[in-house]
């Protein structure tokens, strides 16, 4: 495992470090991946091989720099074979797309009812307080 600091100490690691992060994240686009399937990168074994490299952002040491977490998910689902070879098909694509956005939907309208509710509690221990 490579260690945080260390990689931050020049500037070439800086860039590694920034060029890496960035590619990660990328992989959250399912439209991206089927790009990338589209044209044989998931083929090619090096680059497998760099995929499984890059499981090292599922630490925490360094998870905690990605802005799209869902990454991970997807970094995970492309050691795998089979999933790699469905991207190819656009339909696999969107429909990953969809759920992506299903379950941004779903947490979105989670959190606003765990936030008015604890606004609502606050409001009531403030008024019974007085």
């Amino acid at each position: 495992m490579i260690l945080l600091s260390s990689l931050l100490d020049d500037a070439g690691n800086r860039l590694r470090f920034q060029l890496e992060l960035e590619f990660v994240q990328c992989l959250a686009n399912p439209n991206y991946l089927n790009f990338l399937a589209q044209r044989g990168y998931f083929k090619d074994k090096a680059f497998v091989n760099y995929l499984k490299y890059l499981l090292y952002w599922k630490e925490p040491e360094y998870a905690k720099y990605l802005k799209y977490p869902q990454c991970l998910h997807m970094l995970e689902l492309l050691q795998y074979e089979h999933f790699r070879k469905e991207l190819v098909n656009a339909q696999c694509a969107k429909f990953i797309d969809e759920q992506q956005i299903l379950h941004w939907q779903h947490y979105s309208r989670k959190r606003m009812r765990l936030q008015q509710a604890l606004a609502e509690q606050q409001q009531q221990n403030n008024t019974s307080g007085k």
